[in-house]
């Protein structure tokens, strides 16, 4: 279990570095440029959600992320 944790919580860092650098994007461009398996991700996603770390906005059915600074 200890090494599932590691793996969401590494995850959740390649997410955040990524739309640190390259700002807002969709989930679907956010899965492709981290590279991780999808099941990971959206637990990772969860996590920096849950941490009140990223926004999410909505625009017709196109979903985007991006970093909540502050």
């Amino acid at each position: 279990m200890q090494e599932q944790y590691y793996g969401i919580g590494e995850t959740a860092g390649k997410i955040y570095k990524t739309l640190d650098q390259k700002g807002e994007m969709t989930l679907a461009r956010l899965l492709k440029e981290v590279g991780t398996d999808e099941a990971l991700f959206n637990q990772a996603i969860g996590w920096l959600a849950r941490e009140n770390n990223i926004n999410f906005g909505k625009i017709g059915k196109i979903v985007k992320v991006s970093l909540l600074k502050g």
